[in-house]
């Protein structure tokens, strides 16, 4: 997260606690350490800016310090379980996953949309393979992935256009699509057929089958997927063995965000 003066914000908008976030959410596997100076840059920061933060976060107990290099601290974790058990993910996400992974084995994940990225709310695994970590509040570019590319589907015309245009798309892999216009292209198929495959997008390795999840309002609010290992399971497999299941899923975490109006506003954003 970069803070931008460019961006339009409301009046009562506090920058201070806009710096604060985004220098926690500078943090990653990549970065798991940062001098000072590399926090000011990574969060478009200055080093006064980012000194001041750093030390309010310290002093909180979320950031940590150890040879000029902080770190997250296990604090943070609270914040994120505040969540979990508001919006009561395991209690109602994490039944479906687990019947679906009991039956196929592999993966299932379910995702929101939060900006240009699919961020995963929910995920139950039995892979054990190295390769992108798809555990719950892990974040991935949608254009990337199989429940980004549903979202995306689902987005209104405007709001899709706006994305495409702004996107800055990075070949992860040799088969990641940057292309704006063979995504819409792919996208216009997701939308029509409902549901996304990806192969080796996001990372070698990864074949994955996605459906939206709609609220009472037909609206696509979260996407859930399945996937598999590339050369162990092909698309076609994925849509012919469990796109059933996976829509079956889909539409009972769907009738559940009625009955839990909270974890319906939390995929919603």
């Amino acid at each position: 997260m970069r803070v931008s003066a460019a961006e339009e914000k409301p009046v009562e908008f506090v920058e201070a606690l806009a710096k604060g976030i985004a220098i926690l959410e500078a943090f990653d596997a990549t970065h798991p350490e940062m001098t000072l100076s590399e926090v000011a840059r990574r969060v478009n920061l200055s080093p006064a800016a980012a000194r001041r933060s750093l030390m309010t976060l310290e002093t909180l107990g979320y950031v940590g310090r150890r040879d000029k290099r902080f770190h997250l601290r296990p604090k943070l974790m609270a914040l994120g379980s505040a969540f979990y058990v508001t919006a009561r993910i395991d209690e109602i996400l994490r039944e479906d996953l687990r019947g679906i992974v009991d039956r196929f084995g592999d993966a299932s994940s379910v995702g929101t949309l939060d900006g240009d990225d699919v961020i995963y709310v929910a995920h139950v695994s039995v892979q054990r393979a190295r390769r992108a970590t798809a555990v719950a509040g892990a974040r991935y570019p949608a254009y990337a992935t199989s429940m980004g590319r549903v979202l995306l589907a689902g987005l209104a015309d405007d709001a899709l256009d706006r994305y495409l245009a702004q996107v800055e798309m990075v070949k992860l892999t040799s088969k990641t699509c940057t292309n704006p216009k063979a995504l819409r292209a792919e996208l216009m198929v997701a939308r029509r057929e409902g549901y996304a495959t990806t192969v080796d997008q996001l990372d070698y390795g990864i074949t994955a089958l996605a459906v939206p999840i709609r609220d009472a309002n037909g609206q696509t609010v979260a996407a859930l997927n399945t996937s598999g290992y590339t050369g162990l399971v092909t698309p076609d497999q994925l849509v012919a063995e469990r796109l059933p299941t996976l829509r079956e899923a889909a539409s009972h975490i769907g009738h559940q965000l009625t009955r839990y109006p909270m974890l319906r506003a939390a995929l919603a954003g």
